[in-house]
């Protein structure tokens, strides 16, 4: 299997632009593979998406050359453990808001001493057992993304990219900006701001940051403001303007 695409890429300091699947659809994660997106992100946070359907999502996703990254629905070590076993090697946690949260979010990815993962020797990940350097190699290919989403999330920024095996940090701005008091206002100046800042704190502490930016302009504004990997649109959010922006031309 190829080394993880979305760290090798932010390693090298090439802008990555993602789509955001949330339909839990294997078919939709498949032709997204094919669509010269750098990264895919399977959501199990806001989304039907669960465990037993994230292999088929990371089958399908093998479909092309893009790396699938999970958004697990809360840090907690199981849900890690298993999803981990299942092949996903990019995982990105929701609602980190200390260094202490990021702390405990990668020791979840990590085998002991360096992390509490429970060991199986027969797994997905590990090719069945066939893949004897499993236990050697697999944090080289692991890409930890933990969300800021909160105002004091931001202000810590320089101690959650301190805690080593956090790979890179990912905006909401959603959720940022509904908790500065501007719910569904994302584009809000006193939210945007807040954005800048936290790319400028992520960049000073050496670590690549991302944001969900649906739409060709805020895609391309993130991507000119520094932003190093930007999910640019939404199986979901594709799909309803799209079905909206044609029945609207056609009907009479």
């Amino acid at each position: 299997m190829p080394h993880n695409r979305l760290k090798t890429g932010l390693s090298e300091k090439r802008p990555m632009a993602g789509l955001w699947l949330s339909l839990d659809s294997p078919a939709a994660t498949e032709i997204a593979a094919g669509s010269g997106a750098d990264w895919l992100l399977i959501d199990m946070e806001h989304s039907p998406t669960g465990l037993e359907s994230v292999v088929h999502h990371l089958r399908a996703a093998m479909a092309g050359p893009v790396e699938a990254v999970v958004r697990v629905p809360s840090a907690e070590p199981v849900m890690v453990k298993r999803l981990l076993d299942l092949g996903a090697r990019s995982l990105m946690f929701p609602m980190i808001d200390s260094a202490e949260d990021a702390a405990r979010a990668v020791s979840y990815t990590r085998y002991p001493p360096d992390g509490m993962r429970g060991l199986s020797m027969t797994t997905r990940a590990n090719g069945y057992g066939r893949n004897a350097d499993y236990l050697k190699t697999h944090a080289d290919d692991l890409c930890v993304i933990v969300q800021v989403e909160t105002p004091q999330a931001v202000a810590a920024i320089p101690q959650i990219a301190a805690v080593p095996g956090v790979d890179a940090i990912f905006i909401g701005p959603a959720d940022l900006s509904a908790a500065m008091g501007h719910l569904g206002g994302a584009q809000h100046p006193e939210p945007q701001a807040l954005i800048d800042k936290a790319r400028d704190m992520a960049r000073a502490a050496g670590k690549p940051i991302g944001i969900l930016g649906f739409g060709t302009e805020l895609a391309r504004g993130y991507f000119t403001r520094g932003f190093d990997f930007v999910a640019v649109a939404g199986d979901s959010w594709l799909l309803a303007r799209q079905m909206d922006a044609i029945v609207a031309t056609v009907k009479p």
